[in-house]
């Protein structure tokens, strides 16, 4: 290999290396190392290609001039059978004078790279992950490719090809980290800071119905307001936690999945588990309405962890024209002067969609039922 040309191929090796485990885009660097590959042997284009499954080789990046005839070859596909696809299947090079006439390679010569001549093909990747090729071409009628170009190409191929494999590793462990930090604190969150609050109101709340101390109105109010505002915490902690969970989600469409989240966590409160009855198909259910059914079931579940007392609980989601939440238990019934305070929300939430909340409550037990109608 020519010291000269050896150089090159070092420093592009070098760019390139430092883009990819930067995290520079991966197209972004694909267009690099298409950039000094054409560069490097001389080229009037070159493209880099990818495998697919079925062995064809698809062009993802490349720089130069195609030709007057042929503007943006990104997206032009390449026959399982073509050249370029058996450098990147057999990990041999190929070189020819005139790609279009060379009987190695015409048969398969897309239309549009016709207009070329000097061709020249090199394996992209590592002998366990190949990626696929490095083409380069020269305008018909131009000098080969000589045999140090081709070399060069090579090497500077494989060397790319090792360089994306790693970065690839290298991202993957990145991420694998990532969430798996994102799960501890989103476990933390919940198994303790959820806890906490939750034991906070309910504490509150024990002094507030205290029958052998009557508080004042305004500190009566206090702690009615103090309990709304832990109300308030727990959901935003459980959204931040469904976030951590999830966060490419712009929203937590499953209403399924997240009415098993709020029962569960209901159920360690409890001491027992909730009963969960799903009826319908769930999973139509428009964004906002599955939003104001969730959080009316946290609501409601809330309530009961607070003030039922209850030994059995049900939780009912069902769809027939339109979605209805039942929560029913067998607690002491709701006390007096949390009707208005802590189901409000309920009444407000079932209120905006368009439907209705009524809450039947007695000694023997307190049975809410959400109902809004469905588009269509």
């Amino acid at each position: 290999m020519e010291p000269v040309l050896a150089a090159k191929a070092l420093g592009a090796s070098t760019e390139i290396a430092t883009a990819a485990l930067s995290g520079e885009d991966p197209e972004a660097v694909l267009r690099l190392v298409v950039r000094h590959a054409a560069e490097l042997a001389d080229a009037d284009l070159g493209l880099v290609m990818t495998r697919a499954d079925d062995g064809s080789l698809t062009v993802e990046a490349a720089h130069g001039d195609p030709g007057p005839t042929f503007t943006n070859p990104v997206g032009l596909v390449l026959s399982a059978r073509s050249s370029a696809a058996r450098t990147a299947r057999s990990g041999v090079a190929t070189v020819v004078d005139d790609v279009a006439t060379d009987p190695r390679t015409a048969p398969f010569v897309p239309r549009e790279l016709r207009t070329f001549g000097p061709f020249a093909a090199a394996p992209f990747g590592t002998t366990q992950r190949r990626l696929g090729a490095l083409t380069v071409y020269r305008h018909r009628g131009a000098r080969p490719f000589a045999e140090p170009a081709v070399e060069v190409l090579t090497a500077f191929a494989a060397q790319a090809g090792l360089v994306l494999v790693l970065a690839e590793g290298a991202t993957a462990r990145a991420r694998l980290t990532l969430y798996q930090e994102r799960e501890r604190i989103a476990r933390d969150l919940h198994d303790v800071l959820v806890q906490r609050l939750y034991g906070a109101g309910m504490q509150l709340d024990l002094l507030a119905r205290r029958p052998t101390r009557k508080l004042a109105r305004k500190d009566a109010q206090r702690l009615a307001d103090a309990i709304d505002q832990l109300d308030a915490s727990i959901a935003d902690v459980r959204a931040v936690v469904r976030a951590l969970r999830n966060p490419e989600a712009d929203h937590v469409t499953d209403l399924v999945e997240s009415a098993r989240t709020e029962v569960a966590i209901a159920g360690e409160l409890l001491g027992f588990t909730p009963e969960l009855e799903l009826d319908g198909d769930l999973a139509g259910v428009p964004v906002a309405l599955a939003d104001h059914a969730r959080a009316a079931l946290r609501e409601t579940l809330s309530n009961v962890v607070r003030h039922s007392g209850a030994h059995h609980v049900t939780v009912h989601i069902g769809r027939n024209g339109a979605l209805e939440l039942v929560v029913a238990d067998d607690g002491c019934g709701i006390p007096e002067g949390v009707t208005h305070r802590g189901l409000k929300h309920l009444e407000e939430r079932a209120r905006q969609a368009g439907g209705r909340c009524v809450v039947r409550s007695s000694p023997r037990g307190t049975t809410v039922t959400w109902t809004v109608p469905l588009p269509g």
